[in-house]
């Protein structure tokens, strides 16, 4: 009988190989001396990792499936993971839109020539129109390389 079982059957993970198995586990929220996260070689005093917020996303509770996604259980992370955008919150607003109203218009017609007109930017910025999100990311893109975001 291997580590797993047999073909027909499943070994039981008993609490002794449990206890093993956590004296050595990597601990993900601790990093060591030098900012790694912690693996199971690390030793010595462990200090808490820095966390920092990227965004806020509302997904639904079918969510609760992704360990299973992880595992290989299910195949397509899709399956379980619905997404439900908050506009209010949504990188264009948060992010790209206030980036387009800090520089004069002056200065984001030349940065956009060819790519936006006046017109556009004088609307986008008014917020009268909104891009596809393909043009989000082409305007995020253009405002990124400028230094204005």
């Amino acid at each position: 009988m291997g580590h797993h079982g047999m073909r027909n059957t499943a070994r039981v993970k008993t609490y002794g190989d449990a206890l093993l198995e956590y004296e050595n586990h990597p601990e993900s929220k601790y990093a060591d001396a030098t900012g790694k996260i912690c693996s199971k070689q690390t030793v010595g005093l462990l200090y808490r990792r820095h966390v920092s917020i990227d965004g806020i996303k509302y997904i639904g509770k079918e969510s609760n499936s992704l360990e299973d996604v992880e595992s290989g259980l299910i195949h397509d992370y899709r399956n379980v993971y619905t997404d439900y955008p908050d506009e209010r919150r949504a990188e264009w607003q948060t992010n790209i839109l206030p980036a387009l109203e800090k520089p004069p218009l002056v200065i984001l017609v030349r940065v956009f020539e060819g790519k936006l007109s006046r017109r556009a930017l004088i609307d986008l910025r008014a917020g009268r129109s909104r891009p596809h999100f393909e043009n989000q990311v082409t305007i995020k893109e253009i405002l990124q390389r400028e230094g204005f975001l």
